[in-house]
């Protein structure tokens, strides 16, 4: 854990400023009369999109459940909230998104790699192969009813076909089209893998949406999840099957 630890604060900036963070944590929990890790957590609780952190403990012990719950016993003042931010700042991000430490290079892990993890990831799908293609279906109500696979794959070449959110008969993310975008893209990308490809493969894509005023949300969403990929791409709008849908990604992609 420790190891691990540790390249989390070498790309974050390196030691010196891991220090400064701890130093500046380390003031306000003497102003306070709280411990860092509870200072830091109250900060990180204050941020609009968090609900709830998750606090570590050894089984067996329970002498820091006191700390814990004292969480919800203070406030940290504008001042301290602005200190702790001015530190965080000086931080370099890292790469990704939450999770991606153990899905993409460089792996944020104790050896740096998966090889304590896993020796692979298993295909989401589970593919179905003839003579001349391969191909998978991701188990939702619509690809049954009208007959069509999620993904085809024929040598080198991969369709995606047109993909909603939705996730067997749920509908993924309703009035947030960022949301439907991202989860859009993870299934796309759960398909290529599924079929021995990447979404690095990824060659062209179609976006539809459903309403004009989505298209930037939609857009960036795109964006973040293809920056370094850059297929080509046109977005078209028109209205989609089901009101909950706000945008439907098809994708193409040739093996390289």
């Amino acid at each position: 854990s420790l190891m691990k630890y540790k390249r989390f604060i070498d790309t974050a900036g390196g030691w010196d400023k891991f220090q400064n963070v701890l130093e500046t944590l380390n003031k306000i929990s003497s102003e306070t009369d709280r411990s860092i890790s509870t200072i830091a957590s109250k900060y990180q609780l204050s941020q609009k999109a968090v609900g709830a952190v998750i606090i570590g403990a050894r089984l067996g012990e329970n002498a820091h459940i006191a700390d814990a719950t004292s969480l919800f016993t203070f406030e940290l003042s504008k001042d301290q909230r602005k200190r702790i931010k001015a530190a965080l700042n000086l931080l370099d991000p890292i790469p990704g998104d939450c999770g991606d430490e153990y899905r993409k290079p460089p792996y944020l892990t104790a050896s740096g790699d998966l090889s304590h993890h896993l020796e692979e990831f298993p295909p989401v799908y589970k593919s179905i192969k003839t003579a001349i293609k391969e191909r998978i279906d991701s188990g939702t109500t619509w690809e049954t009813l009208a007959g069509y696979s999620r993904a085809v794959r024929i040598g080198d070449r991969v369709l995606v076909s047109g993909t909603t959110a939705t996730h067997g008969e749920l509908a993924v993310g309703e009035n947030d089209p960022a949301a439907q975008a991202h989860f859009v893209i993870d299934k796309i990308e759960a398909s290529l893998e599924s079929l021995g490809v990447k979404l690095s493969d990824v060659v062209r894509t179609r976006v539809v949406v459903n309403n004009m005023s989505d298209w930037k949300a939609v857009s960036i969403a795109h964006g973040e999840r293809f920056a370094d990929i850059r297929p080509a791409n046109t977005m078209f709008i028109a209205k989609l099957i089901g009101d909950e849908y706000l945008v439907e990604i098809e994708a193409e992609a040739i093996i390289q």
